[in-house]
């Protein structure tokens, strides 16, 4: 559904959930994860495609992404 990506817009700070994103996908490249304002579908498409999801899957799992407070706290140092 073309509608979904349309609507889907990346909320929080990016630079941290790509971060948790690559911490919990590997497979993903600092490419993939490359983000420009109102260019969601070309992430959406990128990150697709390489973890082989469907475009709902890959939304839910960004939205399910939320940088953890506790983990803020930390200063865990994520993987670049």
């Amino acid at each position: 559904m073309n509608d979904t990506n349309e609507s889907f817009k990346i909320s929080g700070d990016w630079k941290i959930l790509s971060k948790l994103l690559r911490r919990r996908f590997p497979e993903l490249t600092p490419s993939d994860l490359e983000f420009e304002m109102n260019r969601e579908s070309d992430l959406l498409k990128r990150i697709e495609k390489r973890l082989n999801k469907k475009q709902t899957e890959v939304i839910e799992i960004i939205n399910k992404t939320i940088p953890n407070k506790f983990i803020n706290n930390l200063k865990i140092k994520y993987h670049e």
